[in-house]
Formats: C-alpha cells, sequence, structure tokens
C-alpha cells in the first residue's frame, strides 16, 4: 500500500506511534498500573517525576505541580483522589455530554467494531472540510490533540531552536519542546490577562521555530482581539509557523468570526488545532484534527499518529454525528452559562474577584496557599487545580453541572 499523507502503512504506522508512546514508557508505574481509573483519559504521554499524593508536603506538592504541563497535571489531581467526588471540576471537561445521538450512533457501531474505521474517518473529514471550505490535504485527523501536539514539536524543533508562547498558557506544546532540548521562551500575559502580542513578537529570534497561541487561552479564560491577532498572524507566519490552539473556540458567540482558518486559506503559515474534547463532550474518546497548509499536513504526517490507525470506530462514530449539532452545542452553552453565573454570584457574595471567562472554567485568585486550598477542597469530595500566577495563588474551577457548583459552594463557603 503506498504511503501518502492522509494514511500510513502499518510498518510506518507502527514507527510513528512508538514515538508517541514512548514517553508512556517513562511514566511511573503507579500510572502504569492504572491509577488514573478516576482520572481523564487526556494526554498524559510525557514524563512526570511524581504524583501529588495525599501526605505529601504543601512544597512538594507545589514543585511538583510546577513540573507538570495542564494535562499531566489533571492526571495528577486525579491520581490523588482518595475516592469518588462530588464535583470533578479539575479538567475542563464537558460533564453534559456526549449528545444522545452520539450515545445512540456509538451503540449501533458496534456490530462493526471489527472493521478498521478508513471508510467512516473519510467521512468525518469529508464532513469537517465541506464546512470549513479547506481541501482534503490541509487537514489532518488523529486521538485527540496530543499525538498532533507531539507531531509539531518534533517536526519543528527536534533540530533545537525555541517556541514563543504566552505565560501562563496551555503548556502542553511548549513542554513537549522542552523534552527535546527545544527552548521555551515565556512571555507574561498584559495586566488584564490577555496575550500580548507586540512583546511575543519583539520575542521572536532568528532562532523561533515556532509561536503558539491558546485562543481563548487555558488557564486564564481569556481571548485575544480578533482583529489584532489575525494582523499578529499575517504578519508572523511569514516569518515562523504560529500555532493556534482553538480547543476552546466552540464556547464563543460566534466562532466563525474568531477562527484563523480562514488566514490557513489564504495560505498563511498557520496550524490550527481543533479537538472534539471540549464543547462535544468526547474527552474520553479521543477525536482531534489540526488545519494547516498541505506541505505542513505531510510534514506533520511524520511524526505524528495520524488516521485510521489513530482513532477508534465509536469515536468517529461519536464526532461524525455530533459535529456541527447546533442544537446540542446551544444547549450545552446555556447549561455551561447557568452554571458559571451561579459561580460568579457564589465568588461575589465571598468576596472574592475572578477573570471573566470565555471559556468553560474561571480562574479566581485565593486567600490562602494554593495548594492547601485544593487539599481540603480535596477532603470535601471536590476536584480542582491551583496555580501561581504573578505572586499570588490562583484556582481553576472548570464549570461543572449545577449540583456540582452547589457542592462546590458548600465545600468553598466552609473555607473562604
Amino acid at each position: 500500500m503506498r504511503t501518502t499523507n492522509k494514511s500510513i502503512n502499518r510498518r510506518e504506522w507502527l514507527k510513528t506511534t512508538a514515538l508517541f508512546t514512548g514517553g508512556l514508557t517513562m511514566l511511573p508505574g503507579v500510572l502504569q498500573a492504572g491509577a488514573l481509573a478516576e482520572g481523564p483519559a487526556e494526554e498524559a504521554s510525557a514524563t512526570f517525576d511524581a504524583l501529588t499524593l495525599p501526605g505529601t508536603s504543601a512544597s512538594s506538592n507545589l514543585h511538583n505541580a510546577e513540573r507538570l504541563s495542564g494535562l499531566q497535571a489533571d492526571a495528577a489531581s486525579a491520581a490523588r483522589i482518595p475516592g469518588p467526588l462530588k464535583a470533578r471540576l479539575f479538567a475542563n471537561e464537558n460533564p453534559f455530554g456526549p449528545s444522545s445521538i452520539a450515545k445512540k450512533a456509538m451503540i449501533d457501531c458496534m456490530d462493526n467494531g471489527y472493521q478498521y474505521p478508513f471508510m467512516l474517518l473519510k467521512d468525518l473529514e469529508a464532513k469537517i472540510c465541506a464546512y470549513e471550505g479547506i481541501d482534503a490535504n490541509m487537514l489532518m485527523t488523529s486521538a485527540g490533540s496530543s499525538p498532533l501536539l507531539l507531531g509539531s514539536a518534533i517536526t519543528l524543533l527536534s533540530n533545537g531552536g525555541n517556541i514563543v508562547s504566552a505565560d501562563p498558557t496551555y503548556d502542553d506544546l511548549p513542554t513537549r519542546c522542552e523534552k527535546i532540548k527545544a527552548t521555551w521562551i515565556k512571555v507574561p500575559l498584559k495586566p488584564d490577562y490577555t496575550h500580548d502580542l507586540d512583546a511575543m513578537e519583539k520575542a521572536i529570534t532568528a532562532e523561533t521555530k515556532l509561536v503558539y497561541i491558546c485562543n481563548p487561552n487555558n488557564p486564564t479564560g481569556t481571548i485575544v482581539d480578533v482583529a489584532k491577532l489575525k494582523d499578529f498572524c499575517e504578519r508572523v507566519s511569514k516569518k515562523v509557523p504560529v500555532f493556534v490552539d482553538e480547543a476552546y473556540i466552540d464556547y464563543l458567540p460566534d466562532p466563525a468570526a474568531t477562527t484563523l482558518i480562514d488566514g490557513v486559506k489564504k495560505g498563511q503559515n498557520i496550524i490550527i488545532a481543533r479537538t472534539f474534547s471540549k464543547v462535544y463532550g468526547l474527552a474520553g474518546l479521543r477525536v482531534g484534527y489540526v488545519i494547516a497548509q498541505p506541505a505542513m499536513i505531510e510534514l506533520l504526517g511524520h511524526y505524528a499518529a495520524a488516521g485510521g490507525y489513530a482513532l477508534s470506530l465509536p469515536a468517529i462514530t461519536a464526532a461524525l454525528a455530533s459535529y456541527n449539532d447546533k442544537a446540542y452545542i446551544d444547549e450545552v452553552k446555556k447549561k455551561m452559562e447557568a452554571s458559571k453565573h451561579f459561580l460568579y454570584e457564589t465568588l461575589k457574595s465571598e468576596g472574592y474577584s475572578y477573570i471573566p471567562s470565555y471559556t468553560n472554567f474561571v480562574m479566581f485568585p485565593l486567600k490562602m496557599e494554593g495548594q492547601r486550598f485544593v487539599e481540603e477542597m480535596y477532603k470535601r469530595e471536590v476536584g480542582l487545580r491551583n496555580w501561581k500566577l504573578n505572586n499570588q495563588d490562583w484556582c481553576r474551577i472548570s464549570i461543572g453541572r449545577m449540583d456540582e457548583m452547589q457542592a462546590f459552594a458548600t465545600a468553598f463557603k466552609e473555607l473562604s
């Protein structure tokens, strides 16, 4: 079978998959043994040296947390949970999904579970291409975005150089670059917690191989001014590829007005990442994709496990059934906004501020040491994440179902 940028033979697949899964062999035995049964099936593929576990000191916990990328820390959060939670609010998941249509489609597809899902994946890719108005050779699908992030790191920075990003931001890609000995140039956010595009552009050097922008940004939930971002990408992409991670873009009122996909269609050297893990509620099934120039897609294909061998039949089926299901997406956003409003009111009633969020998570500054707050909330069966930002302890809380937000409020008022 001939190798193309859309499909690869078994030998090539095994080679590329080995690059992706190689990091898994370095995980501690507790993780390999399945200690994350409670945790998300997210992309914890890079090494982390220690999990934050009950009984360890707050200082060592903070040190460990600072060494983990976003998804690794989410997994570590899951690992330290002694039992079931009343509120699982640490992984930015969509607790309302998958849609009923997606669930039925998955059940109906099981009779074909013995088949490789090549043809069905072509249907999903054709549906995405038709909606976005792109050619098939501009799209690459994979099991979530993690293999694509890893493929980008290896493709663009395996020979050294640096990656420029905001700080803080979703650090999965920059962390992977550091693992392969590249340098991560961190540019602080502006006082309003948005990307400082001017400073990021000034930080680019002759050694810069990639610029990474997460929009909306994780963990702050802020967005970049659309006009300024488009100007930035048009200008900067002439010098260096720009990776725009749009994992949370579907939570915006008008995603089509914010996406940088039009820049790709105009020929700009931009890589757009999307995922079905967020608004579509398929985090546990693992479906993601990137849109880029055909030449970039072909390069990524050498190192990212992608296509029909990377995605499972139920995952593709659920994604195909869910894609652009406007009624379902609107319902998810409506429920999420109601839960977010409840959170805002809870924080305000207890005298806390917060960063207004365009996503399904919110950051707010704490009045106690961050790791202690998280541990105390875990004791009350509420799972959260903490951050250090501008020498201040913060909490990032994912938006859950209303019963989960009420559980948070009850526990929070005991500590606030």
